[in-house]
């Protein structure tokens, strides 16, 4: 027990940064209404962005900035590929997603003699002033990283309320909602899923940055699954605080709470015994029985309906 009570720390520091990132699947999963494949790709640029940049000498704060844009312009050919080539939106990110994995090894290959590398190494020891890392999460200091993300996540979620209260954040959700009525209003929809997958992909990217500084390093497949992990921290958010977070500001707060309590629960199952090999397959199960909830619910409903119908 010791151990695992040893271990939440860095479960809840994993939740808040991947947190970020199922923020930015929310915004396209259930704003705009898109499966966006982009995520596992964009996740690992965000990564070797920073990392390349911090081992270059460039301002960590500065390099997650960067990391950020890149992000954006990532999320900007899946809207591209989409909005302008027609190519279905899946379609799109998984087109996105591969060619981003290409170029993620160019990015992390940068100063060296091959051109390409799958590993960029950030040790705390060179690099003292990264914003995260995993050495301090244990510590009842202020280096503690789940402090500065829980700030992070505070700062993202306000500034994302703030935006999609604007009016052209209210077009965005529009489009999400009802196309046709959103054109009806005059309302560009391919220009807005075009910046809702750049924002959805930044906020990835951000998260990337930070995964790779808090981890000590940046791995091209560091993205891999990432879709499916955020894609079940909106479930569980949703699932779990659905009744009692109405606000917009409060769903995406519950979308950060749903990774932290993912990452909550696989460190209980490893700490029981499970083998990291079965890791993938925790998830997925995970995953399909948080996906599930809604459909058992609404299925027991219904037969107590009819039962009070029969009885009366």
């Amino acid at each position: 027990m010791a151990q695992l009570l040893n271990q939440l720390p860095g479960a809840v520091a994993q939740g808040l940064i991947w947190g970020i990132m199922a923020i930015g699947v929310y915004i396209t999963f259930r704003i705009l209404d898109i499966a966006d494949l982009t995520v596992d790709g964009s996740f690992a640029t965000g990564g070797a962005v920073a990392a390349i940049l911090i081992t270059n000498g460039v301002n960590p704060w500065l390099a997650t900035l960067i990391a950020l844009v890149v992000g954006l312009l990532a999320g900007a050919v899946t809207g591209v590929f989409h909005t302008s080539m027609g190519i279905p939106a899946i379609l799109a990110g998984i087109l996105t997603q591969l060619a981003l994995y290409s170029v993620n090894l160019r990015i992390q290959g940068i100063g060296t003699d091959l051109g390409s590398r799958a590993n960029v190494p950030l040790s705390i020891n060179k690099y003292k002033n990264m914003l995260v890392s995993l050495r301090n999460v244990g510590r009842f200091a202020l280096n503690n990283p789940i402090w500065l993300i829980l700030l992070i996540t505070v700062v993202l979620i306000g500034i994302m309320y703030w935006f999609f209260g604007t009016e052209y954040g209210c077009s965005l959700r529009a489009v999400g909602s009802n196309q046709q009525m959103a054109r009806a209003q005059g309302i560009n929809t391919g220009t807005g899923k075009v910046i809702g997958l750049m924002i959805s992909n930044g906020l990835v990217a951000f998260s990337g940055a930070l995964m790779a500084q808090y981890q000590g390093f940046a791995d091209v497949q560091m993205g891999r699954g990432a879709i499916v992990i955020g894609l079940a921290a909106v479930i569980i958010g949703e699932v779990i605080f659905g009744k009692l977070f109405r606000n917009f500001a409060l769903k995406l707060l519950a979308v950060s709470f749903g990774a932290i309590i993912y990452y909550l629960v696989i460190q209980v199952v490893l700490w029981l015994g499970l083998s990291t090999d079965d890791l993938k397959l925790l998830t997925a199960l995970v995953v399909a029985v948080f996906l599930a909830m809604p459909y058992w619910k609404n299925k027991i409903i219904t037969r107590k309906l009819k039962g009070g119908k029969h009885h009366g």
